[in-house]
């Protein structure tokens, strides 16, 4: 009776085996430079500043790293406009894709990733208001995504979004 319950017991931790959990940029980068991205850091999260000779402005927002951790994520299938392409969405479209991320395209399988997750607190903001950046970019007339920025909100961003603050 004993080696059957061994036997059982062995098939049971085996039977929840699975494949490992991919890992992201964002985790792979803390698990390799994890003083990067230490409590109190300052780092700053950075869009724009396309272009060769004519370079976009570089819109910004910066913070204090709180925490940085790697946490497991489920990705589903991106939310889509039919008939539209991404510099076609309206701005509420856009947030949706931009909350949704990181998330695999359709007809591609879902999956768990690891991704490298980092809250921080905000400091400081330099956000875009003409109307061609309303679906540029997660910084848009002094939000973040689709809540108005403000000095001490909490954030989280993936790690490898993050570049450190120049002293």
């Amino acid at each position: 009776m004993r080696i059957f319950l061994v036997a059982l017991a062995c098939l049971a931790v085996s039977a929840q085996a699975t494949e490992p959990v991919a890992l992201r940029p964002s985790a792979q980068l803390l698990f390799k430079h994890p003083a990067m991205l230490q409590a109190g850091k300052c780092v700053r999260y950075e869009e724009g500043g396309a272009g060769w000779v004519m370079t976009e402005p570089v819109f910004y927002l910066k913070g204090e790293v709180l925490s940085a951790d790697v946490r497991t994520r489920h990705l589903g299938v991106c939310p889509l406009v039919p008939g539209k392409a991404m510099n076609q969405y309206s701005r509420a479209e856009f947030n949706r894709q931009a909350m949704a991320y990181p998330c695999v395209s359709p007809g591609v399988p879902e999956r768990d990733e690891q991704i490298g997750v980092v809250r921080i607190r905000v400091t400081d903001w330099e956000t875009p208001h003409s109307k061609k950046a309303e679906n540029a970019g997660r910084l848009y007339r002094g939000a973040f995504i689709d809540r108005k920025l403000e000095k001490g909100m909490e954030i989280e961003l993936e790690a490898d979004l993050l570049t450190v603050c120049e002293p």
